[in-house]
């Protein structure tokens, strides 16, 4: 401790030199000048603790962990919302037939009525529907163009169909024989009678009919090669072959015939079996 003090004490004169004004080194046993001396104090006792300051700006984000290991599996969530309807699937293959079930019951007794008359308008109606869906057949098979035929008319074995496309007549014999028949053939008065109302109803002057001498002049056959001979309805003078060329014949709207060239071309008419149509 004595010789902190004398330590202390050495120390403070040396500082009193040091502080000394100039001039007044040589008066320092004289106490001539005027000396402050400033010496520091004992360590004071330590303060209060201070109030908490405001907190510093965060810091850098550091970097990124390892890792951990992989926790326990946690327990089993609830039931989630239902989803969505799938689309249906592919019909299965049909099951086998099942029993036959009980008989049922005996229903009540009809009434009486008169029905004869009813099913003679059945049977009628009936008889309509299948000459209806006959002739539908015969139009759907005959006619590539309904729009080139003037309507069908018939007898009761044959149907008569008359074409307006002008043809020569070896190419209208074929056009009928395609369809299913043959050139119109007018054996006797009444069909000659219904073709030619129907080229009248239908506004036409003249048509091919089969009736020719192709083979030998002068010997006229129908096209089924039958010969022209119980019924005939040449016009005044005909036939005359002019030119020596008319082999073929045509009927004019009147029902008259004429023997014209083969090789002109003019609309047609077709006959058909109705047993083969």
């Amino acid at each position: 401790m004595k010789l902190d003090l004398a330590l202390s004490g050495t120390l403070i004169s040396l500082a009193v030199l040091v502080l000394l004004p100039p001039g007044c080194a040589q008066q320092a046993a004289d106490d001539a000048c005027s000396v402050q001396i400033l010496v520091p104090g004992l360590k004071g006792d330590a303060g209060e603790k201070g109030d908490k300051g405001a907190p510093g700006r965060p810091g850098r984000v550091g970097p990124t962990g390892e890792k951990g290991d992989m926790g326990d599996k946690g327990q089993k969530g609830s039931v989630g919302r239902h989803g969505k309807i799938g689309p249906i699937g592919a019909k299965g293959e049909k099951g086998d037939s099942g029993d036959i079930g009980p008989p049922g019951p005996n229903g009540e007794p009809g009434i009486p009525c008169e029905c004869s008359q009813l099913r003679k308008a059945i049977g009628e109606m009936d008889n309509q529907v299948t000459q209806l869906t006959s002739e539908l057949k015969f139009i759907k098979n005959a006619l590539p163009s309904p729009a080139a035929v003037a309507g069908v008319r018939e007898t009761d074995s044959k149907l008569y169909l008359l074409v307006k496309e002008e043809k020569r007549y070896a190419d209208a014999q074929l056009s009928c024989q395609g369809r299913g028949g043959t050139l119109g053939m007018p054996k006797d008065e009444a069909t000659n009678g219904l073709m030619a109302a129907y080229m009248a109803q239908a506004g036409l002057a003249r048509v091919f009919i089969g009736i020719n001498d192709l083979e030998q002049e002068g010997a006229f056959v129908y096209s089924d090669r039958t010969p022209v001979q119980a019924f005939s309805k040449w016009r005044s003078g005909e036939p005359n072959n002019a030119y020596d060329e008319e082999d073929c014949v045509e009927m004019v709207a009147s029902g008259g015939w004429n023997d014209v060239a083969c090789h002109i071309t003019m609309y047609f008419l077709c006959e058909f079996d109705k047993e083969s149509v």
